[in-house]
């Protein structure tokens, strides 16, 4: 009973731990915060139920991300249709906002809107190839291991990923070419 509780209590500890970085991850992949908290707490009940043999790893939070984006890539489909029918909305204008000392904070939540528009538009293994390299930092031999691919792989999904990026965002990316 004792060692129950102690895996209980190293597992809460996990997750007050990892949460908010899993959370990250799965939002950059989705675009949802309320879907990728969902994610998150799948992939997380995933790992409850293997603790014993998680807790051994030489990286638990590196299993914890992997089961997390194999969820997200695996419900892409359903996702990418919803996506469709949302990248039609537009923001504001910052020139119609009312207060002109705002606009330098509305330039920078706008910037981060329309990155996070972009990102999910692309199909959804080159998504988590760029989160994993770019915003989790891994290195392109981690984040092949992760992903289980090649390190080759990595890069060219990672280049293509880059230009397909910078072509929605400049808005001269088709849908068909971006999804």
């Amino acid at each position: 009973m004792a060692r129950r509780r102690q895996a209980q209590e190293e597992f809460e500890g996990f997750v007050r731990a990892q949460a908010d970085r899993l959370v990250r991850v799965g939002y950059l992949m989705t675009g949802d915060l309320s879907e990728a908290e969902d994610f998150v707490q799948e992939a997380l009940t995933r790992v409850a139920r293997r603790w014993g043999r998680v807790a051994t790893m030489a990286s638990p939070a590196g299993y914890a991300r992997r089961v997390l984006v194999n969820i997200v890539i695996d419900s892409a489909d359903g996702r990418s249709r919803r996506g469709q029918e949302l990248a039609g909305t537009t923001s504001q204008e910052l020139g119609q906002r009312a207060d002109p000392r705002s606009d330098e904070g509305f330039a920078a939540v706008d910037g981060q809107l329309n990155l996070l528009q972009a990102l999910v538009r692309l199909p959804a293994r080159q998504r988590a190839v760029l989160v994993l390299r770019y915003w989790e930092d891994l290195s392109e031999a981690d984040t092949a291991e992760l992903l289980g691919i090649s390190a080759g792989t990595v890069k060219s999904m990672a280049s293509r990923g880059l230009v397909r990026l910078r072509q929605v965002l400049a808005g001269t990316a088709s849908t068909k070419e971006v999804i």
